[in-house]
């Protein structure tokens, strides 16, 4: 791109600016060649789909009239006629909004502002889908009854026709241009907001400003050359263009003397270059592009500008010179442009994904307007198509020039040619961009099939001359934009094509945002009045609240808020809008048009094709037209919500609900949002899912068919465990199958649990009985896998017993090598059969006769059946023993494979309902190996378990099952015997000492016969063959240990052991060292004979000795711990009789009578200690404290006689204890009693009395001493010690 000096108004039509070139040069497009040189892909799926809605705007073709000029602005649809006539439509319904006849002639261009935004849908609850629409804004104008034309000539009354809704959306203008030579803008929703500019010349091209209701602004332009500036104009009359000097002279004149009217102004911006096909203002309303005969022509307009950049208004800025070729120095008149400015995140994304419906989900408001998430100036995009050309060209903001010639000047803009493609077999009718890397064009074809240039139909008017036949079908082609290439190329269905020219078709576009899902929760409510806010509340608050207002004028004309003739909304609302909550109304419309993403609206002359992307529901159908049945499943089973876009498409087709009454309604959000049935949504997701759930069945067994008549039988089997499910149509593939033989493919995938409804039984007792003769391993894998409700049981149980009842499959038969392996399977199935069929104990007998321990012990565990065992007790103990192991197995071995079985027949011996005499019975009948496992069984009932010695706890000595176990052995001792005697010495003489039933007799003999001495003797000795018992110790055993042990129990054999062993210097010298203190020592060694020479006499006797030594030893000191024990009680007897008693004085009633009582005798020593005295248990008379117990007499102070008191508290005077020592005191006791006292020096003797007791001298001391003590050698005689204490 070339950089240009800002230019000046003068200059501006006498310099050319310059577009430089892509480097690489233009991009030539020859699709023939590419086809020559390679192949396509056969059967590629197309990436769009086609709708014709010729029926939808049926009304345009009315009387012969066709279409000649078509634009799209959001949701309208604006349609010129070859008669003149303007039908504006309502997108996406196609309905009719308006219809009016603007121009005699051919219309050649339309143009909207403002650009209303795409209609907002909402998917609601059963997958149809609406329109959000405001229920209080459909409030119409009066009916007209007569409508006139517009167009210079008689005034012809029309056909009343229904006012427009006055939505923000319909508060547009539209423009038309035609070749009679005016241009015509009317409002919308206003008829009488119209005007009609005459410019004298055909006018080929018309584009309004985007903010033409406040600048009342546009451009013109066409075959005479000029590039023509409109501001103003009268509404309601018909004008002139004062461009030519008359008018302009007369405009002039009338003005100056105050007679002229408001009739517009027109300014030339560029003439002199060939007829201008094309005007369009860019999206930002900065730029206008328009095309004339050398070129294409970019220049700034008036909008966004501000203080001194204001200047810069209609300075054009770049240019695009025609390709240098000789074609275009004849065509580029003819050929008419194709312009159009894009934003990429309004198109369709070049590589979709699953999580995002559009690239505008982010970047976009729910209206389809873009949103200005980063203010940085980016350049506009510019696609134009052009005869054989298209150019794609990035338009940027101006600034100051960095580097050149024209460094540091101020530059306006610039553009950017990006990509440049040429097609060298045909004309450019329509170009968009559809994705931001693919380019669409509407090609009209100048080659055929063979690559013959095709003549060129005349592209004069169709008027007055006749059309050769001779063009082909357009053809609608994305190509990328980089290198060409073509991606898809669809040759379009349009009538009379054979007729038409390169000018007469038209291509539009128009972007809808995805379909936002109507939910019933508040913040779905809150979240759509947001939405209604962006797509048509908050538009028509921008709409009405700006300088783009056309409301109608007040009745005075006044100027209200520095504008004439506009009003500002009051309250939250404006003049004939009353702003509401948004409802919904259903959508009577093709599903092509209501889908979200960019549409293709195709025009001819006769026809109006839509275009869009093919959806997953349509890659469904294409595969299942090119039976790609595999695919489909798969993308079905991974987007199940294809059917219900499906769905939802022909329900809109058929749909033709009315909007609801909204006139005068004042209805809240809540009411519109309230749920009146709530099981519609329930109904429709299961009514979805059925149906996703039919179709994938449908195209599941499309894809079994197509696998088993190419006999991919396996592949077919794994199909069918998938596709099937839980269909019903699992019965007509199995026998589908059986029949074909190919039971291995479909059985693995076969259901294994009940389905709803049930498959019939005989489906899986086809299979069971197949693999019952010919594989039966496989139809016990079938059983484990199946649950038994699927089939009979009982059928498939008898089908078994007759199998094997037929002997073909026995136990000695050999299969693979294995020998019985077909009868334990049939066995192991029959079990679980029988289990399944409530027969356990039959599986039992089963399990037992294939030797399945596992499952027969859990059998037994879980369903107590262990009463059946008593039927075959002997195949139960070798449930884990095999033939071999009992042909050579060890005992250890046996032991440890019927050690579980052993256990719980023990335990059911010891409950009672095994008994052991059937255990017996059974075992014994049995022979062979049968008595080891009876060894078994009555050691465990003996020992009270297989293994006890492992448990780790001591047994208890009284165990109430061991106990019970020795009583169950017992009733059969004398096998035990035999049993016992024959594996297990151990337990024999174990039996033998604790069994007192068994026979002696048999037990002596098996003793005899086995030799086993120890066990004999203790037999021997219960009988009372004592002597014999010891003949076999000294002479069998010569254990002399035990030999005196024995004795020792039965001393009367002492002299028989003394005289068999005297003779025997072993012997001796044993009994030397064993017989200890049991025989006199000295006897024995007298009994030695002289001469005998014994080994070891001298360790014997020195044994002996230290024998004796030992016994003296221990005798000595027992000796001395007595003594000990008695010195240490005479201490402590000596220590409280040298202890003095305590009195205590109680003064009762009189000052001089005493309390007295007495404490324990302590029994504590010196040393600190304690020595423990017995205490005698006596019985204790209570006494009065400080009294006598004798007498009960208090004590005094003076007491003549002495106070005897004991440990037991009790206190006597001398006389009363003495009195107490008789049994029965006489008088002569008393006087007796009184003349002790007196001659002990008490009471009142006299001193000849006393002399004989008292005094100092020593013998009065111990006269007295002598009678105090037979005194108190009783002790207390109130005290006594009962009998036996």
């Amino acid at each position: 791109m070339s950089t240009v000096p800002p230019a000046t108004p003068t200059q501006l039509d006498d310099r050319e600016e310059s577009l430089l070139q892509p480097e690489d040069g233009d991009t030539i497009v020859n699709e023939e060649d590419e086809q020559a040189d390679e192949e396509p892909e056969e059967d590629e799926e197309p990436k769009l789909k086609y709708a014709k809605l010729t029926a939808s705007v049926a009304g345009v073709y009315r009387n012969g009239d066709f279409t000649t000029a078509f634009c799209v602005a959001g949701d309208k649809m604006v349609v010129g006629t070859q008669d003149g006539n303007i039908h504006v439509l309502g997108l996406p319904a196609m309905e009719t909004l308006r219809t009016y006849h603007a121009h005699s002639a051919s219309i050649t261009s339309c143009s909207v502002s403002p650009i209303p935004p795409p209609p907002s849908m909402l998917t609601m609850q059963d997958g149809s889908k609406e329109v959000l629409v405001a229920p209080g804004l459909l409030s119409r104008l009066p009916t007209m009854k007569a409508v006139p034309t517009v167009a210079a000539g008689p005034k012809i009354a029309r056909l009343t026709q229904p006012a427009v809704p006055s939505t923000p959306t319909n508060q547009i203008y539209v423009a038309t241009s035609s070749i009679d030579g005016h241009v015509c803008i009317a409002s919308l929703i206003d008829p009488k907001d119209v005007q009609l500019r005459n410019f004298a010349r055909p006018v080929q091209a018309v584009a309004l400003s985007p903010d033409y209701k406040v600048d009342r602004t546009y451009l013109s332009g066409g075959r005479a050359g000029n590039l023509i500036l409109t501001v103003g104009g009268k509404a309601g009359v018909s004008s002139d263009a004062n461009t030519n000097s008359a008018a302009a002279a007369a405009s002039g004149w009338l003005g100056s003397i105050g007679l002229g009217a408001n009739n517009g102004r027109d300014t030339v911006l560029h003439q002199g270059e060939g007829s201008i096909s094309t005007i369009k203002w860019s999206l930002s309303g900065k730029w206008v592009v328009w095309v004339n005969e050398e070129g294409i022509k970019i220049m700034r307009s008036h909008l966004r500008l501000e203080g001194e950049a204001s200047e810069d208004a209609w300075r054009r800025v770049a240019h695009a010179a025609k390709p240098s070729r000789k074609s275009w120095e004849d065509m580029a008149g003819v050929w008419k442009s194709r312009v159009e400015w894009v934003d990429d995140r309004l198109l369709e994304r070049d590589n979709p994904s699953s999580n995002n419906e559009s690239v505008t989900a982010i970047n976009s408001n729910s209206n389809g307007t873009v949103k200005n998430t980063k203010r940085e100036k980016k350049p506009e995009k510019l696609i134009v198509g052009w005869g054989d050309t298209a150019w794609i060209m990035h338009v940027h903001e101006g600034g100051v020039v960095q580097s050149g010639k024209h460094a540091g000047s101020k530059q306006i803009g610039s553009a950017d040619i990006i990509h440049k493609l040429q097609f060298r077999d045909c004309i450019v009718s329509g170009v968009t961009l559809y994705t931001p890397s693919m380019l669409a064009i509407l090609a009209y074809r100048t080659r055929d099939d063979d690559d013959n240039l095709l003549p060129s139909n005349n592209d004069t008017p169709r008027k007055g001359r006749q059309r050769q036949h001779t063009s082909l079908a357009p053809q609608l082609r994305l190509v990328n934009v980089k290198d060409g290439e073509e991606v898809d190329l669809d040759e379009l269905s349009v009538s009379r094509f054979e007729t038409l020219s390169a000018q007469e078709y038209q291509l539009g576009t128009l972007y809808i945002p995805p379909a936002l899902p109507d939910k019933s929760t508040q913040e779905q409510r809150g979240a759509l009045e947001s939405i209604w806010e962006a797509s048509g509340g908050g538009y028509a608050t921008r709409l009405f609240s700006s300088g783009a207002s056309m409301l109608t004028r007040s009745e005075t004309g006044s100027e209200e808020n520095g504008k004439a003739g506009v009003s500002s909304p009051k309250g939250g609302s404006i003049q004939g809008v009353q702003a509401s909550a948004p409802r919904t109304k259903a959508v009577d419309a093709h599903p092509f048009a209501i889908e979200s993403g960019l549409k293709l609206f195709i025009h001819s002359p006769y026809d109006c094709v839509l275009a869009v992307k093919r959806d997953l529901s349509d890659h469904l159908d294409w595969l299942l037209e090119h039976h790609q049945y595999k695919t489909a499943w798969q993308l079905l089973d991974k987007r199940p919500e294809i059917l219900e876009a499906s769905n939802a498409d022909r329900k809109s087709i058929n749909s033709s609900a009315a909007e609801t009454p909204s006139q005068g309604a004042k209805g809240s959000l809540a009411d519109f949002f309230a749920d009146s049935d709530s099981q519609t949504t329930a109904s429709a997701i299961r009514s979805r899912d059925s149906t996703a759930v039919r179709e994938k069945r449908r195209i599941g067994e499309l894809w079994l068919t197509q696998l088993t008549a190419t006999n991919q039988w396996g592949e077919a089997g794994k199909v069918a465990g998938t596709v099937l499910g839980k269909s019903g149509r699992w019965e007509h593939w199995v026998f589908t199958f059986a029949q074909a033989e190919k039971f291995d493919e479909i059985t693995p995938f076969m259901p294994s649990t009940m389905l709803k409804p049930p498959l019939p039984g005989e489906v899986y007792e086809a299979v069971l009985n197949h693999y019952l003769v010919h594989d039966p391993p496989r139809m016990g894998a079938l059983l484990d896998s199946w649950d038994t409700d699927l089939f009979d049981v009982q059928g498939v149980i008898t089908a078994i017993e007759s199998r094997l009842r037929s002997g073909e499959v026995t136990e000695s038969s050999t299969q693979d090598g294995v020998q019985g392996r077909d009868w334990t399977v049939l066995l192991e199935a029959l079990a679980k059969l029988y289990l399944a069929n409530g027969q356990a104990q039959d599986a039992l007998q089963c399990y037992i006769r294939t030797q399945n321990a596992e499952a027969a012990m859990d059998l037994i565990r879980d369903e107590k059946v262990t009463e059946a065992l008593a039927d075959d007790i002997p195949g139960f103990v070798t449930l884990k023993v095999t033939k071999q192991q009992l042909r050579s197995a060890s005992l250890q071995e046996l032991e440890e494979a019927s050690a579980e079985v052993i256990d719980l027949l023990a335990e059911e011996a010891l409950r009672g309902s095994i008994p052991t005499v059937v255990v017996v019975q059974q075992l014994q009948q049995r022979g062979g190996k049968m008595p080891v496992f009876l060894f078994f069984y009555f050691r465990a009932l003996w020992r009270g378990g297989s293994k006890p010695e492992q448990d780790g706890a001591p047994r208890r000595i009284f165990d109430r099952r061991i106990d019970e176990g020795h009583m169950l052995v017992e009733d059969h001792a004398d096998l035990a015997v035999e049993l016992f005697a024959e594996y297990d010495r151990t337990i024999l003489l174990e039996f033998l000492q604790s069994s007192e039933i068994y026979s002696y007799d048999k037990a002596i003999a098996i003793c005899e016969h086995r030799h086993y001495i120890p066990e004999l003797v203790h037999v021997l000795g219960k009988t009372g063959q004592l002597k014999r018992a010891l003949w076999l110790i000294i002479g069998e055993l010569g254990d002399v240990v035990k030999a005196i042990s024995f004795v020792k129990e039965n001393p009367d054999l002492w002299e028989d052991l003394l005289e068999y062993g005297m003779d025997k210097p072993t012997f001796i010298r044993g009994l030397l060292e064993e017989v200890g203190t049991a025989v006199d020592p000295v006897e024995l060694v007298r009994r030695i004979l002289i001469g005998l020479e014994i080994p070891g006499l001298k360790q014997g006797l020195t044994r002996l000795v230290k024998e004796y030594e030992i016994q003296h030893s221990i005798s000595e000191g027992v000796a001395r711990v007595l003594r000990g024990e008695v010195t240490a009680g005479m201490d402590v007897l000596r220590a409280g009789q040298r202890k003095a008693v305590r009195f205590d004085v109680v003064h009762e009633k009189k000052a001089n009578d005493l309390d007295i009582t007495t404490k324990d005798v302590p029994t504590q020593i010196d040393g600190e200690v304690k020595v423990l005295v017995p205490k005698q248990k006596v019985t204790v008379k209570p006494a009065k404290p400080g009294h006598c117990v004798g007498c009960g007499k208090a004590f005094h102070e003076d007491e003549n006689e002495p106070l005897l008191g004991f440990a037991c508290g009790h206190v006597y005077h001398l006389s009363c204890l003495l009195r107490a020592a008789k049994d029965n005191p006489t008088t002569d006791d008393d006087e007796q009693i009184a003349q002790q006292l007196r001659q002990l020096g008490y009471g009142d003797a006299r001193p000849s009395e006393i002399q004989s007791y008292g005094g100092r001298s020593v013998g009065a001391k111990v006269a007295h001493a002598h009678v105090i003590g037979n005194v108190v050698q009783g002790g207390c005689r109130r005290c006594f010690v009962p009998a036996g204490a």
